[in-house]
């Protein structure tokens, strides 16, 4: 997927990246869809922010920080300490930390923070999410190595400096700039949305109209600028 070089930077063919990116971003609709989980992950500094924001934009669990070895493959254990971190928030909302010793709370204040550093973007994830999306899949290769022991689906940002091997759903793109995997990480988050919107209605109101496609299928209203713009945005990033 790569289009050329340029004063020793490598150009990502977009003519590539616009399918590539439309099929994992329909993957996670169907995901989503069928009542999944996606855990966004991306623990370098350039993309802890945009992670965090569109994750939680989505109502996904994500991880900013660090990876601790074994979230996925002993997700048991993880579930423990989040509810550790539960136990302690509990504590300090209603006062009775205060209650206890000076030295005490102080110890139990920094192991609620060292909690929430790594464990805070996953709280609510009660089971094994049902695919990853990772910015940068040299940094993440821990995460990834989990979930491909376990059978679940990657979805991947990949820079003209690592392999796509071992990644389900690749997206060519870079991974180093701010802006760029901004971009990324929305249109996951956008994904996800429609993904909801797919969802069946239980019920609705006797004057009301579900618009069905040619399969008779409900069909989906599209979230307004998703691909507005997508390439025009990506040709200014890829060369960064």
């Amino acid at each position: 997927f790569i289009f050329g070089e340029r004063n020793r930077i490598h150009i990502i063919n977009l003519e590539k990246t616009q399918p590539m990116y439309s099929e994992a971003a329909q993957f996670i609709r169907g995901v989503i869809a069928d009542g999944g989980k996606v855990l966004f992950v991306g623990t370098k500094r350039s993309a802890r922010e945009s992670i965090q924001k569109e994750a939680e934009r989505a109502l996904q669990p994500y991880v900013n920080q660090r990876w601790l070895g074994g979230m996925l493959t002993n997700f048991k254990t993880i579930r423990q300490s989040i509810k550790r971190l539960s136990e302690i928030r509990e504590l300090a909302a209603s006062g009775a930390l205060e209650k206890r010793g000076k030295k005490e709370a102080t110890q139990l204040r920094r192991e609620m923070d060292k909690l929430e550093k790594s464990l805070g973007g996953i709280q609510s994830m009660e089971s094994l999410p049902d695919a990853l999306f990772v910015v940068d899949v040299g940094h993440e290769i821990i995460a990834i190595h989990e979930a491909k022991k376990l059978g679940i689906p990657v979805v991947a940002v990949v820079d003209t400096n690592c392999s796509p091997d071992g990644i389900d759903y690749v997206i060519p793109g870079n991974d180093d700039a701010m802006r760029a995997i901004q971009l990324y990480a929305a249109g996951i988050a956008d994904a996800v949305l429609e993904g909801k919107e797919a969802v069946p209605q239980v019920a609705v109101g006797e004057d009301e109209f579900v618009e069905l496609d040619e399969a008779g299928n409900p069909r989906k209203k599209a979230l307004p600028g998703r691909m507005a713009g997508w390439i025009a945005q990506a040709k200014e990033l890829t060369a960064e």
